[in-house]
């Protein structure tokens, strides 16, 4: 599979759908033993500071998402290469993630409805190949199916040519403009808001 992904029609290839009971140990496959990265399992943003250091112990985090998805709660959208799970993209309403809430420099710069994408996890083996950018497509797509008219995002803007792959996880700023999402807030010069608006001309 390696070798594979580097064929031009790579990109062309994945299919996305939401996370559900009926694909969740596909989720837990990408996550891996890890949970993505320190037993995180992509709860970083939805609990506060002790209950998310709490849940790293004893797949605490692990199971926090799998309650959130057996209520069929809103949690991201996975990426998927030959069936296999490559990539993740957690999108939820804003409300959902308590972290952006109570953050000073995302504050909301409106009452509107919003969804937000805070975070990225893209298997080793695929990065730096464009699957960002698509994963955001497949976003989008799910969004407009969804009547969901505003996506947020609060990606970097590297102050290095490179950066480390751990530190990726929040998305970087090309990717989201390449998918067509405009800065519409930048109290922190490196990690501005970003939005994608369903419908243009009522941005």
């Amino acid at each position: 599979m390696a070798n594979s992904n580097n064929d031009k029609d790579f990109l062309n290839q994945l299919t996305f759908e939401p996370l559900t009971k009926t694909n969740w140990s596909k989720f837990v496959q990408l996550f891996g033993k890890k949970g993505a990265c320190g037993n995180c399992w992509c709860m970083y943003y939805r609990l506060n500071k002790t209950d998310f250091i709490e849940g790293k112990i004893d797949e605490g985090n692990k199971d926090a998402m799998q309650s959130l998805v057996l209520e069929n709660k809103p949690t991201g959208i996975l990426g998927f290469y030959d069936e296999q799970p490559i990539a993740w993209c957690a999108f939820a309403p804003r409300e959902d993630f308590i972290k952006l809430e109570k953050s000073r420099v995302h504050k909301r710069i409106d009452n509107k409805p919003v969804w937000s994408i805070p975070c990225f996890f893209i298997d080793k083996n695929f990065r730096r190949q464009g699957v960002s950018v698509e994963i955001l497509k497949g976003v989008m797509k799910y969004a407009k199916e969804n009547h969901i008219s505003i996506i947020e995002a609060y990606p970097t803007i590297p102050t290095k040519e490179t950066l480390p792959d751990s530190f990726a996880w929040i998305g970087l700023y090309k990717s989201f403009e390449r998918a067509g999402f405009k800065i519409v807030d930048q109290t922190s010069k490196n990690r501005p808001m970003v939005r994608y608006y369903k419908d243009i001309e009522s941005s």
